[in-house]
Protein backbone atom coordinates (compact mmCIF):
# COMPACT_ATOMS: atom_id res chain seq x y z
CA UNK A 1 0.00 0.00 0.00
CA UNK A 2 1.64 3.22 -1.19
CA UNK A 3 -0.69 5.87 0.22
CA UNK A 4 2.05 8.49 0.64
CA UNK A 5 2.72 8.57 -3.10
CA UNK A 6 -0.88 9.50 -3.85
CA UNK A 7 -0.76 12.63 -1.65
CA UNK A 8 2.04 15.01 -2.69
CA UNK A 9 3.91 17.25 -0.25
CA UNK A 10 2.29 20.46 -1.48
CA UNK A 11 -1.14 18.98 -0.82
CA UNK A 12 -0.08 18.16 2.73
CA UNK A 13 0.93 21.80 3.29
CA UNK A 14 -2.32 23.00 1.71
CA UNK A 15 -4.36 20.68 3.96
CA UNK A 16 -2.47 21.87 7.04
CA UNK A 17 -3.10 25.49 6.09
CA UNK A 18 -6.83 24.89 5.76
CA UNK A 19 -6.90 22.97 9.05
CA UNK A 20 -5.18 25.81 10.94
CA UNK A 21 -7.44 28.40 9.31
CA UNK A 22 -10.44 26.31 10.38
CA UNK A 23 -9.14 26.20 13.97
CA UNK A 24 -8.49 29.96 13.93
CA UNK A 25 -11.99 30.52 12.58
CA UNK A 26 -13.53 28.67 15.53
CA UNK A 27 -11.34 30.54 18.00
CA UNK A 28 -12.49 33.85 16.50
CA UNK A 29 -16.11 32.70 16.49
CA UNK A 30 -16.02 31.73 20.17
CA UNK A 31 -14.25 34.97 21.13
CA UNK A 32 -16.97 36.95 19.41
CA UNK A 33 -19.73 34.94 21.10
CA UNK A 34 -17.98 35.50 24.45
CA UNK A 35 -17.72 39.22 23.71
CA UNK A 36 -21.42 39.39 22.90
CA UNK A 37 -22.28 38.05 26.34
CA UNK A 38 -19.56 40.13 28.07
CA UNK A 39 -20.84 43.48 26.76
CA UNK A 40 -22.93 45.09 29.51
CA UNK A 41 -23.94 48.04 27.33
CA UNK A 42 -26.07 45.89 24.99
CA UNK A 43 -29.55 44.86 26.02
CA UNK A 44 -30.85 41.31 25.72
CA UNK A 45 -32.49 41.78 22.32
CA UNK A 46 -29.33 43.21 20.79
CA UNK A 47 -27.33 40.30 22.18
CA UNK A 48 -29.86 37.82 20.78
CA UNK A 49 -29.78 39.55 17.38
CA UNK A 50 -25.98 39.55 17.16
CA UNK A 51 -25.84 35.94 18.34
CA UNK A 52 -28.40 34.82 15.74
CA UNK A 53 -26.55 36.78 13.03
CA UNK A 54 -23.19 35.24 13.97
CA UNK A 55 -24.59 31.69 14.19
CA UNK A 56 -26.93 31.71 11.16
CA UNK A 57 -24.61 33.60 8.79
CA UNK A 58 -21.23 32.93 10.40
CA UNK A 59 -18.82 34.44 7.87
CA UNK A 60 -20.87 37.56 7.24
CA UNK A 61 -21.88 37.86 10.90
CA UNK A 62 -18.29 37.66 12.18
CA UNK A 63 -17.07 40.10 9.53
CA UNK A 64 -19.82 42.64 10.31
CA UNK A 65 -19.35 42.24 14.07
CA UNK A 66 -15.61 42.87 13.83
CA UNK A 67 -16.17 45.93 11.65
CA UNK A 68 -18.96 47.35 13.84
CA UNK A 69 -17.75 46.45 17.33
CA UNK A 70 -14.12 45.31 16.97
CA UNK A 71 -12.52 48.35 18.62
CA UNK A 72 -14.59 48.03 21.78
CA UNK A 73 -14.04 44.27 21.78
CA UNK A 74 -10.38 44.79 22.68
CA UNK A 75 -11.27 47.35 25.34
CA UNK A 76 -13.69 44.95 26.99
CA UNK A 77 -11.03 42.23 26.94
CA UNK A 78 -8.51 44.54 28.63
CA UNK A 79 -11.10 45.70 31.20
CA UNK A 80 -11.91 42.09 32.10
CA UNK A 81 -8.21 41.21 32.42
CA UNK A 82 -7.65 44.20 34.73
CA UNK A 83 -10.69 43.29 36.83
CA UNK A 84 -9.44 39.72 37.19
CA UNK A 85 -5.97 40.97 38.15
CA UNK A 86 -7.44 43.33 40.77
CA UNK A 87 -9.57 40.52 42.21
CA UNK A 88 -6.52 38.26 42.35
CA UNK A 89 -4.40 40.96 44.01
CA UNK A 90 -7.15 41.63 46.57
CA UNK A 91 -7.38 37.91 47.31
CA UNK A 92 -3.61 37.70 47.82
CA UNK A 93 -3.64 40.73 50.14
CA UNK A 94 -6.55 39.30 52.13
CA UNK A 95 -4.91 35.89 52.42
CA UNK A 96 -1.48 37.25 53.30
CA UNK A 97 -2.77 39.63 55.94
CA UNK A 98 -4.94 36.96 57.56
CA UNK A 99 -1.99 34.72 58.36
CA UNK A 100 0.36 37.37 59.73
CA UNK A 101 1.45 36.92 63.34
CA UNK A 102 0.58 39.71 65.73
CA UNK A 103 3.48 41.81 66.93
CA UNK A 104 5.20 41.15 70.25
CA UNK A 105 3.66 44.29 71.73
CA UNK A 106 0.15 43.08 70.80
CA UNK A 107 0.86 39.66 72.29
CA UNK A 108 2.19 41.18 75.52
CA UNK A 109 -0.85 43.48 75.80
CA UNK A 110 -3.16 40.50 75.33
CA UNK A 111 -1.25 38.47 77.91
CA UNK A 112 -1.29 41.36 80.37
CA UNK A 113 -5.05 41.70 79.93
CA UNK A 114 -5.56 37.96 80.51
CA UNK A 115 -3.35 38.10 83.63
CA UNK A 116 -5.17 41.17 84.99
CA UNK A 117 -8.54 39.43 84.55
CA UNK A 118 -7.21 36.34 86.32
CA UNK A 119 -7.62 34.07 83.32
CA UNK A 120 -4.01 32.89 83.59
CA UNK A 121 -1.78 32.36 86.62
CA UNK A 122 1.47 34.17 87.38
CA UNK A 123 3.50 31.15 86.25
CA UNK A 124 1.60 30.87 82.93
CA UNK A 125 2.00 34.62 82.37
CA UNK A 126 5.74 34.41 83.02
CA UNK A 127 6.24 31.46 80.62
CA UNK A 128 4.08 33.02 77.89
CA UNK A 129 5.90 36.35 78.23
CA UNK A 130 9.23 34.57 77.93
CA UNK A 131 8.05 32.80 74.78
CA UNK A 132 6.81 36.06 73.22
CA UNK A 133 10.02 37.90 74.00
CA UNK A 134 12.24 35.09 72.68
CA UNK A 135 10.07 34.59 69.55
CA UNK A 136 9.91 30.87 70.29
CA UNK A 137 7.02 29.33 68.33
CA UNK A 138 6.38 26.59 70.92
CA UNK A 139 3.11 26.71 72.86
CA UNK A 140 3.14 27.97 76.45
CA UNK A 141 2.84 24.52 78.08
CA UNK A 142 5.64 22.91 76.06
CA UNK A 143 8.64 22.38 78.37
CA UNK A 144 10.82 20.62 75.80
CA UNK A 145 14.00 22.43 74.76
CA UNK A 146 13.70 24.43 71.55
CA UNK A 147 14.69 22.74 68.30
CA UNK A 148 18.14 23.75 67.05
CA UNK A 149 18.37 25.59 63.77
CA UNK A 150 18.81 23.20 60.84
CA UNK A 151 22.47 22.85 59.90
CA UNK A 152 23.74 22.33 56.40
CA UNK A 153 23.92 18.65 55.59
CA UNK A 154 27.29 17.16 55.01
CA UNK A 155 27.63 14.96 51.95
CA UNK A 156 27.39 11.29 52.83
CA UNK A 157 30.29 9.07 51.95
CA UNK A 158 29.73 5.70 50.39
CA UNK A 159 31.08 2.86 52.52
Amino acid sequence: MYLAYDYPLLSVFWSMLWFFLWVLWFILLFRIITDIFRDHEMNGWAKAGWLAFVILLPFLGVLVYIIARGKNMGRREIAQARAQQQDFDAYIRRTASGTARPSSADELARLSDLHARGAITDEEFRRAKTLVLTDDPRPAGDDRPPMPAPAAEEPRRAA
